[in-house]
C-alpha cells in the first residue's frame, strides 16, 4: 500500500444545517474526527447513511473504518424496551452502521468504534446496553473527563499502557458483552470503557470516550498503522490472491 491509508468515518444526516445563506439537509461530521484521522497519518472519507446492501462494496474500498459517536442505539436492536431517558431512534444510521460493522468484520478491515460506535459494535455481536448511567455526561453539551484504566495484556493496553484521563460524554454503556468481545479498559465505577475482539483476524477496538476531542492520537494512530499493514483481507470484489489483477499489499 502506497501513501496514507483511507479511513472511512460514518456521519450524521441532519434535516437542517445552516451555513452562509443556506439551511438544507446535510451530511455532518464534527471536525475533530477527520482532523484526528489526518493527525494520525490517514486520509479521512465521510460515509453518510446509505442502504445496507452497499456496505460491503463501501468497506472494500477502505483501509480502515471508524464508527463515530452520536445518538442512542435503538433498544429494539438488543431486545429491550426503551427507557424514558433514551433518546429518539436514528434508524437509518443504526441500519447503515451495523451493516458497515458486519462488512468490516467479514473483510478483516481494521475497525474503531467511538462512543456510540463502541456500543453498536457490542450490539452487532449480540451484546446489550445499559440505557442510562450517571456521571459520564454531567453538563448537557459539554465534554467532561475522567480516568480509564487499561486491562493488562489487551490490545488497548498495548496502545495506551497507563491510566489516562479521557474526554467523555455519554449516558449509556455496555452491559452484557457481545460474542467474542472482551473488556480492555474500565472507569473507576466499573463501566466498560474499551472493548476489543481478539478473534477477529484484524484490528478491532471500541472506546467509550471521544479521542477526537483530546490531544492523544495513540488510539487513532494504532488504527491507521493497522490499516497501513500488509494484511490479507477478504475483499468482496477482489480476485483470487496472486492473480494478475490482485490488489497490491
Amino acid at each position: 500500500m502506497a501513501g496514507r491509508p483511507l479511513i472511512g468515518v460514518s456521519t450524521y444526516l441532519e434535516p437542517g444545517a445552516r451555513w452562509g445563506v443556506w439551511e438544507l439537509e446535510a451530511a455532518l461530521l464534527p471536525a475533530g474526527y477527520p482532523r484526528l484521522v489526518q493527525r494520525a497519518g490517514g486520509l479521512a472519507a465521510m460515509l453518510p447513511p446509505d442502504v445496507p446492501e452497499h456496505a460491503a462494496a463501501t468497506v472494500a474500498r477502505l483501509d480502515g473504518l471508524v464508527i463515530a459517536g452520536g445518538p442512542d442505539v435503538e433498544p429494539v436492536r438488543y431486545g429491550a424496551a426503551p427507557d424514558p431517558r433514551t433518546g429518539p431512534p436514528a434508524r437509518a444510521r443504526d441500519t447503515w452502521e451495523l451493516a458497515l460493522i458486519e462488512a468490516a468484520l467479514a473483510a478483516h478491515v481494521p475497525l474503531l468504534g467511538i462512543c456510540r460506535g463502541m456500543q453498536l459494535l457490542n450490539v452487532a455481536l449480540g451484546g446489550t446496553l445499559v440505557q442510562h448511567v450517571d456521571g459520564h455526561a454531567e453538563v448537557v453539551g459539554v465534554f467532561g473527563g475522567h480516568p480509564v484504566v487499561p486491562v493488562p495484556g489487551t490490545l488497548y493496553a498495548g496502545v495506551v499502557p497507563e491510566e489516562t484521563s479521557v474526554p467523555t460524554y455519554h449516558h449509556q454503556a455496555v452491559d452484557r458483552l457481545g460474542a467474542g468481545l472482551i473488556a480492555s479498559a474500565h472507569a473507576a465505577d466499573g463501566t466498560v470503557e474499551a472493548l476489543e475482539l481478539p478473534s477477529a483476524g484484524a484490528w478491532v477496538l471500541g472506546v467509550q470516550w471521544h479521542p477526537e476531542m483530546g490531544e492523544d492520537v495513540r488510539v487513532m494512530r494504532a488504527l491507521v498503522d493497522a490499516a497501513s499493514a500488509p494484511l490479507e483481507r477478504v475483499r468482496p470484489s477482489s480476485p483470487a490472491p496472486g492473480g494478475p489483477d490482485a490488489h497490491p499489499a
